[in-house]
């Protein structure tokens, strides 16, 4: 198993978005996959018909791509395998490794009844199992798979340790209903095994699965893979996460102005780490990824840690690339894109917004001053920054702009010795400039501002709040 080419796999049922905990499951199998030099290969669990959707599969597609996770080759449908699968489960009952099961569901309660008025194991042990083909009726039946009755299955799993099951606890599974249709449990055995599978990283809601599993794996004589079941995540207050937590949808997080950077650095710590490391790029996790790193305890999911990390990836990332993830930002929230002279000006104003901004919402908020057309609309606030003296001051400010040499310097000696001249401080008088220039409380420093705006544009709104 070793010697061979990594392969590991993301396989998500198309019921809904894609989640947190899904997101991180990918990233996991991503980040393991090109650090060993393997592949990532996508399936998209799409047996229980009633349920999946085409909708659900694209935005599973979206939130893949949105993170930066590309898979090896084509997403295949586990669905459009169940031939396949069904192949397998004739294959094991061919070979005596299963058997067919002709009780009832109505046979099969009955027993579990009785089992829990006598205070007994309701596990299921069909009368079938050893019934030679001669003796069996003319009657629907199920193939089930023969389970040890003695000693023990071991999993050996790279998260969790050697997980020991007795296998008198482990009944003989279903892999083929009575209707001749394979069941998941034996689908995702086939198809890993297909797929050349070497590594399943998975939830550790899946553990108990994998004893069930390897009865496929043992019977058909095939390799078994190297099992890696991680932790779950929790919210703040330690309980698994769930749609109370919020907005749990990675396109959500997308609609909220979240770079994709900082969202995989995030999910990549959430129950995973590289010594103290904290802030990395998708490079470096790609280089420290192993199995070893990953921890035995549950994550908790802090919407704070994964602000303050995407501001610090807003900070280190390249203006023209900032402006691409807000184009791609404004997509996914269904808001209009940029026009080409407003995508020139933000990126001409990158270097004074995205300082201490912590998603792109907050970015777009800070670029109003250089996206909006005069009369420049005021807020409450702001209004009320812009009455008397205030205003006055500000008519005594605008012919001394007109002659400034317009850089930094120049422009804070201006403010200043009109500030002095009112018994002020700038300040103060910063406040009401920053009304009139974009008629927010918030922005980026008044003299980027008046730089980035140029003479004539600065000089006409303070006019108008001055008017």
């Amino acid at each position: 198993m070793t010697d061979r080419p990594v392969v590991t796999r993301f396989a998500p049922s198309p019921t809904g978005f894609l989640h947190i905990g899904g997101a991180r499951t990918a990233l996991f199998n991503w980040l393991f996959a090109r650090h060993s030099g393997g592949k990532f290969l996508l399936r998209i669990e799409d047996t229980d018909r009633a349920r999946s959707t085409p909708e659900a599969t694209q935005a599973i597609f979206a939130g893949l791509k949105w993170l930066g996770l590309d898979w090896d080759g084509d997403a295949t449908s586990q669905f459009e395998g169940a031939s396949r699968h069904a192949e397998v489960a004739n294959e094991m009952l061919a070979n005596g490794k299963a058997f067919k099961c002709f009780a009832t569901q109505d046979e099969i309660e009955a027993f579990r009844e009785q089992a829990r008025a006598e205070g007994k194991s309701t596990l299921y042990r069909s009368p079938w199992r050893d019934v030679p083909e001669a003796d069996q009726p003319d009657a629907p039946f199920v193939v089930r798979v023969k389970a040890p009755r003695e000693g023990v299955t071991v999993i050996k799993d790279r998260v969790q340790g050697d997980v020991t099951i007795k296998n008198d606890q482990l009944d003989d599974m279903i892999v083929l209903r009575s209707d001749g249709t394979p069941v998941y449990m034996l689908a995702v055995v086939v198809d890993d095994h297909d797929m050349g599978v070497t590594h399943v990283i998975r939830g550790d809601d899946h553990l108990n699965n994998a004893a069930r599993q390897m009865l496929v794996y043992n019977a058909m004589g095939w390799d078994v893979p190297v099992w890696a079941h991680v932790p779950l995540i929790h919210g703040e207050d330690g309980k698994k996460l769930s749609k109370r937590h919020g907005a749990l949808g990675v396109e959500e997080w997308a609609s909220e102005g979240y770079p994709a950077s900082g969202m995989k650095n995030y999910l990549a710590r959430l129950g995973w780490g590289h010594g103290d490391d904290e802030f990395f790029t998708t490079a470096q996790a790609t280089q420290w990824f192993d199995l070893t790193g990953i921890k035995k305890a549950p994550a908790r999911f802090d919407t704070k840690k994964l602000a303050n990390l995407s501001g610090q990836h807003i900070a280190a990332t390249g203006d023209a690339e900032l402006v691409a993830g807000i184009q791609e930002y404004l997509t996914f929230s269904g808001q209009k894109a940029l026009t080409e002279p407003q995508t020139k000006d933000i990126e001409r104003a990158m270097y004074c917004l995205k300082e201490r901004a912590k998603n792109y919402t907050e970015l777009i908020d800070k670029a109003h001053f250089i996206l909006t057309n005069r009369p420049i609309d005021k807020d409450e606030k702001s209004a009320q920054m812009l009455e008397s003296p205030n205003k006055e001051m500000l008519r005594d400010l605008t012919p001394q702009l007109r002659t400034a040499t317009w850089n930094r310097e120049a422009l804070e000696g201006v403010v200043q010795s009109l500030a002095e001249a009112n018994g002020t401080k700038l300040g103060k008088l910063a406040g009401p400039l920053r009304a009139a220039l974009t008629g927010r409380p918030v922005s980026p420093s008044v003299f980027d501002m008046m730089l980035l705006l140029g003479r004539e544009e600065t000089v006409l709104r303070i006019d108008d709040a001055a008017a």
